[in-house]
């Protein structure tokens, strides 16, 4: 199993107070609310737990005063923490000393700001050169990293515009270069699509998840819009008066709450528009090769209860499907080869949504395959799954 890219033990953040009273006052069941009354102090952090895998967008999701931004920035050490450990790949930075840390950001960390953090007097080039010439990256050299992180983001040709004559995205999109540009493995996102428009917003969640794709970057995201979490990340974990009350992926996250704070929380989402192929297939119970004959097929149809079965071709690539009563049909009228009786079918993907698969399948009176980038069977989706989806909804 691959080590942990990032990993958090026991950690805390305390503002304003004396850090251990506090944290044993929380060790003993107090809660955020009565540590503030009765020391003033202001618990941000309260033993958070988690680990974060190389190449996974971690989601950190909580209501506004969550601590979800504080605990974002303990991952880095622009706030201290109180107490506890932050491993990268396995070394605890709480150990470094100043020199050793600022050096540690530079080569590990980028980090995207809610409100853009760009330099209104340089251009778009120079902005994303920032983090280069920090570093002391020579101008050429910077120069080609930055234009090459601009085009990345979609911004090739408004190197020389200033960030005031740019959309709000297009700023946004200038921020992800300058922080693609340094090479970074871990990318730090603090809402970083909160401040724009609803179009602009999906408009940028989409482009992440494509260069995602390309990157090969570990992603930690905060938001407070459960929508987005879900969409972007691959877990997520809910905050609360700085706890992490749940980790899950989007399908245990919406269907296995373990707390009333969750289950409430999630209650409005409309899970036909979240939840995907990936999370409602099922293992095929029996499955088809060309070379099988029909006895075979009827044998194994029957032997299953499938009123159809797929049949698969080299490299597990589905080539269609079989009707039972298709088989019985042949084999009366002594036919000898399936391949005669294979039919097309509509396919998924792995990430199609409930919502679209039902136009799909609402019709057809066969599962539909759910295949890889590589025509690949990875599941079988049959009507009553989408249904029962799509009527979790009406509930």
């Amino acid at each position: 199993m691959d080590q942990a890219k990032i990993e958090v033990n026991n950690l805390y953040k305390i503002f304003n107070g004396k850090k251990k009273r506090e944290i044993s006052l929380l060790e003993n069941g107090l809660s955020k609310d009565d540590i503030l009354e009765k020391t003033g102090a202001t618990v941000a952090v309260n033993k958070a737990n988690f680990k974060v895998m190389p190449g996974e967008i971690f989601v950190i999701m909580g209501l506004s005063g969550s601590g979800k931004s504080t605990l974002l920035r303990c991952l880095n050490r622009l706030i201290e923490p109180s107490k506890g450990t932050v491993k990268i790949d396995g070394q605890d930075i709480t150990k470094l000393n100043s020199k050793e840390l600022r050096n540690y950001r530079r080569q590990k960390y980028g980090m995207v700001f809610q409100n853009f953090a760009l330099f209104p007097y340089r251009t778009v080039q120079a902005n994303a050169e920032f983090g280069l010439e920090i570093q002391g990256v020579s101008a050429n050299i910077r120069k080609a990293k930055a234009a090459s992180a601009l085009e990345t983001v979609g911004l090739s040709g408004y190197e020389q515009q200033k960030p005031n004559q740019l959309s709000g995205g297009m700023q946004q999109r200038v921020g992800l270069a300058r922080a693609l540009a340094v090479d970074p493995d871990i990318l730090l996102m603090d809402e970083p699509f909160s401040a724009l428009d609803p179009l602009i917003k999906k408009e940028m969640q989409d482009m992440l998840l494509d260069l995602y794709q390309q990157i090969n970057k570990t992603i930690i995201f905060i938001t407070h819009d459960l929508d987005e979490a879900l969409k972007l990340g691959d877990r997520i974990a809910i905050m609360k008066d700085g706890e992490i009350v749940q980790i899950g992926n989007h399908e245990e996250i919406l269907n296995q709450a373990e707390n009333d704070y969750v289950a409430e929380f999630v209650q409005d989402v409309n899970r036909s528009r979240v939840l995907t192929a990936a999370d409602i297939m099922s293992k095929p119970v029996a499955l088809l090769y060309p070379q099988a004959g029909l006895k075979t097929a009827l044998h194994k149809m029957r032997q299953n209860k499938l009123a159809s079965i797929f049949v698969l071709g080299k490299e597990h690539k589905v080539k269609g499907i079989v009707k039972i009563k298709n088989v019985v049909s042949a084999i009366n009228n002594g036919q000898q080869k399936l391949k005669d009786l294979i039919e097309k079918v509509p396919t998924a993907s792995p990430g199609e949504t409930v919502n679209s698969l039902f136009a799909k399948i609402a019709e057809l009176d066969t599962p539909i395959p759910v295949l890889n980038e590589k025509d690949q069977l990875k599941g079988v989706i049959v009507k009553t799954d989408v249904i029962a989806n799509l009527a979790t909804d009406q509930i």
